[in-house]
């Protein structure tokens, strides 16, 4: 049987790994189980990328304090912001033009932080 699934284009048993997987939820009607376990992965995944912003942010934090309170307020303004734009998203969920008003505002707040970043870092 091995010999038989070691033959088969890597693909097609990637295909029938997930055909099979599907069918067992099916049978036994674990959508609900799907469902929950789909949550906790999204809370997890939100909490590793808060994970690695605080570290990134643990590991930079002495050169933020030595910029002017302007770009300071900026920054982290455009952080909270961003913050508060994904967790409203995440709670609420988005439709239509809503998504679109989503993306700019994180677009937008990324622009912010970057180009206050870059002003800050330029020696001339």
């Amino acid at each position: 049987m091995s010999r038989f699934f070691s033959r088969i284009n890597p693909t097609l048993r990637g295909l029938l790994i997930l055909a099979a997987i599907a069918g067992l939820i099916v049978v036994f009607q674990l959508e609900q189980t799907l469902w929950a376990l789909s949550t906790l992965a999204r809370i997890v995944f939100i909490l590793a990328i808060a994970y690695f912003i605080f570290l990134v942010w643990r590991e930079r934090r002495e050169g933020i304090s030595m910029w002017s309170r302007r770009a300071q307020t900026v920054f982290y303004g455009a952080a909270i912001l961003a913050v508060a734009d994904v967790g409203v998203y995440w709670y609420g969920g988005a439709v239509g033009y809503q998504i679109l008003a989503f993306v700019a505002v994180l677009a937008l707040c990324g622009i912010a932080m970057w180009r206050t970043w870059r002003d800050q870092h330029t020696y001339v």
